[in-house]
């Protein structure tokens, strides 16, 4: 099996991954779990080492709701310095390089998610609205699927500061 792009670097991590944005009558479809209940994140996971990012989009969507689909639009790129909050990263700086995607969503879409984290909790989908109260990750997210736009944009995050 394949690594996923986590690489040590000096005391923290650099990660690359994707997401999916999975939209459907104005709700967002996002991935929440057992251990951390307090905040949901996009669809998506690491880049394993020699896939393209849309392949790792294609294999993370099916492997977290049962269904194929394919990307529409790279959408954003989000650079991401953060420290992490589980297991082997607990603690730790980490450098995270994201790229989200618009997913191409079929009517008779109905996913159903088996996955787990990488801590061993278990994953939930559920919907939202992009102007939903709760807690979630991307941030960016909650204004930029208001009106999305044509085009990539680039975010940056740093929880150094």
């Amino acid at each position: 099996m394949k690594q996923d792009m986590t690489v040590p670097c000096e005391d923290g991590f650099i990660n690359i991954r994707v997401g999916a944005i999975i939209m459907k009558d104005g709700k967002l479809l996002m991935v929440g779990n057992s251990a951390r209940p307090e905040y949901l994140y996009s669809v998506g996971g690491r880049v394993k080492f020699g896939e393209t990012a849309e392949e790792a989009v294609v294999r993370e969507v099916y492997e977290e709701t049962g269904v194929r689909l394919e990307p529409d639009r790279l959408g954003f790129v989000h650079e991401n310095y953060f420290y992490g909050d589980s297991g082997y990263n607990s603690g730790r700086l980490i450098y995270e390089i994201s790229f989200f995607f618009y997913m191409k969503v079929p009517e008779d879409f109905s996913p159903s998610c088996h996955s787990m984290t990488d801590d061993a909790a278990t994953e939930h989908l559920c919907w939202i609205s992009p102007d939903d109260p709760v807690r979630y990750y991307p941030e960016f997210f909650r204004g930029e699927l208001r009106h999305p736009e044509p085009g990539v944009k680039h975010f940056v995050t740093d929880e150094r500061k």
